[in-house]
């Protein structure tokens, strides 16, 4: 890869924004939101979805100016780069290839000069035969009986990614049909309570564990997997691992040696960030398991479907790319530090706090991807909930008080729907009415002049008074099928990688949680020892000392 150590700040199409961001000062989004043929230009179809980005603080200007600055950022040669396998993560020397995860059969993508595409669907074939057996009762457990519950053990990407995409397609009647009988939970904290949560009503031998570690070197993960194996072993004997547990790791050594059987390893890549992990096997085979395979190929084509879009379309009509371009606006320029994503669907409950990890982590860089501090900020603060659950939770700072850019995603046909007679419009049309309504409250705001016409008392006016001029976006999706999550999940993958080749930055790895991991080694070197030598507290400053003493006296461990 060839590398420059200049900044995208010091190109011409950066300074030009810069300068332009006084322009855009003088405007407001209810003058803005007049312009028929600017609120047209701002509004794309593809595949099936809506989006309208009309509502953010841009001109058709703005626009041209921010497909300079991609230019000038060299955006069509990254996204190549990645495309073609070039090792993009640099620091790691690795290829960035979640896309191959999702192509079809017949796809070419190499990395290292040798087509992926046939490791990947051998290893989705062997999850396919392998979710069969489970699912028609011809696998069985120890004791004869059926697998039909499963517990996915794994931490961040190996978690957040499959319970964002389990919980949207819980309610979705194709998925319901076809996961009658069965459960599927998901093992990720360390803490005893999630283990106890997560066993809480099931029987050992009706219970399927899929440890999910690339390296079976994770120390939560293994932790949390030695546990349910001691749960296991103790109810049917250490025989029924075997039978009882499979793996998601590329480290056969040490499955073998943990009693699961290497056949029933299922391999992922290292051109697979944990991150963008989802249409591995981390993700595909905890939910082969519940919804069968076919339900969950859809979700793949969904995502390959914006992957292809992704690549091939011009940037003006590019979904991800016009996404990413505006959020660097938003950052970068007109200074908002956070996003809030706000799914008119309970389910996409778990959408955000996946995107979280997926643009957090990516993005939360303080240096180039050539080791040169940044003069600007990068990444953003994501959160966000359900609506309209979110409106009776921190809306009200989002209208009166910080600027917070939002995405505004809505579902046109319910999962569910439900017509009561009497009502004047059904659950979801109300559902929706707030989808609708809340992107021109941000745009358009209240004026003190138009409270006066209400007759409100002087009193209350500045407190009644919105300013308006808050941007957003709005996606509508037709429905949540497993092919829309599939849609959704990658635009908003792409989005992010957008976001870190603009701004030059390596959007791959992750060194920021290494030190905390580091620092936790250390700890539990000391509580070893303080509880089983009773060995005085060393090598901590006055304030974690203090803390670890209250720690160890108060607390009821048994000795080891």
């Amino acid at each position: 890869m060839t590398s420059s150590t200049a900044l995208v700040c010091d190109t011409e199409a950066w300074k030009d924004l810069k300068g332009h961001v006084e322009d855009i000062k003088k405007t407001h989004l209810r003058d803005l939101m007049s312009d028929v043929n600017r609120c047209e230009s701002m509004m794309l179809e593809f595949d099936g979805l809506l989006l309208d980005y009309s509502r953010q603080r841009a001109t058709v200007e703005t626009m041209d100016k921010l497909l300079n600055l991609a230019k000038d950022a060299q955006l069509t040669e990254k996204i190549s780069r990645m495309f073609n396998g070039e090792h993009i993560n640099s620091t790691e020397n690795r290829s960035v290839l979640h896309v191959a995860l999702r192509a079809p059969k017949d796809a070419v993508i190499k990395a290292d000069g040798k087509n992926v595409v046939p490791e990947v669907w051998n290893v989705l074939d062997k999850i396919k035969e392998f979710s069969e057996k489970i699912r028609s009762g011809s696998w069985v457990g120890a004791t004869g009986k059926p697998l039909k519950d499963v517990i996915a053990i794994g931490i961040g990407g190996s978690f957040l990614g499959p319970l964002f995409v389990h919980t949207a397609l819980q309610t979705d009647p194709e998925s319901v049909e076809c996961a009658k009988g069965r459960q599927l939970r998901f093992l990720a904290n360390i803490d005893p309570v999630d283990v106890a949560r997560n066993i809480n009503g099931l029987n050992p031998e009706t219970t399927l564990v899929v440890v999910v570690s690339k390296t079976f070197t994770t120390a939560e993960t293994m932790l949390n997997a030695r546990t349910l194996r001691e749960w296991i072993t103790a109810a049917l004997g250490a025989s029924a691992v075997a039978k009882h547990m499979v793996a998601v790791s590329t480290n056969l050594a040490l499955v073998e040696k943990f009693g699961i059987d290497p056949n029933n390893a299922f391999a992922f890549w290292d051109w697979v960030g944990g991150r963008y992990s989802v249409c591995s096997a981390v993700g595909i085979l905890p939910l082969s398991l519940q919804y069968g395979f076919s339900v969950v190929e859809k979700f793949l084509k969904g995502a390959s479907s914006i992957d292809q879009h992704f690549q091939s379309t011009p940037f003006e009509k590019n979904i991800p790319v016009l996404l990413g371009l505006l959020s660097v606006w938003n950052v970068s320029f007109l200074g908002y530090p956070a996003r809030a994503i706000l799914p008119y669907s309970q389910a996409l409950e778990k959408f955000a706090p996946h995107i979280q990890q997926v643009s957090m982590e990516s993005n939360g860089k303080g240096v180039s991807i050539d080791g040169l501090p940044l003069p600007y900020e990068t990444g953003e603060i994501d959160f966000g909930e359900p609506g309209t659950n979110g409106q009776h939770s921190f809306y009200q700072l989002i209208h009166q008080g910080r600027v917070i850019p939002c995405d505004f995603i809505g579902i046109v046909k319910s999962q569910q729907p439900v017509y009561l007679k009497g009502e004047v419009v059904s659950n979801h049309d109300e559902l929706m009415s707030n989808f609708f309504a809340q992107p021109d409250a941000l745009a358009y705001g209240k004026t003190p002049e138009q409270l006066q016409k209400e007759n409100v008392s002087e009193n209350l006016i500045p407190h009644k008074t919105f300013s308006g001029n808050r941007p957003s976006l709005s996606l509508l999706l037709p429905e949540l099928s497993a092919y829309n999550v599939g849609q959704l999940l990658a635009i908003y993958e792409h989005r992010v990688a957008v976001q870190g080749f603009v701004w030059g930055i390596n959007s791959f790895d992750q060194w920021g949680v290494e030190l905390g991991k580091v620092l936790a080694t250390q700890v539990r070197k000391q509580l070893h020892s303080s509880r089983t030598q009773g060995t005085t507290l060393e090598g901590f400053n006055y304030s974690t000392t203090t803390l670890l003493k209250r720690y160890l006296e108060t607390s009821s461990e048994p000795q080891m």
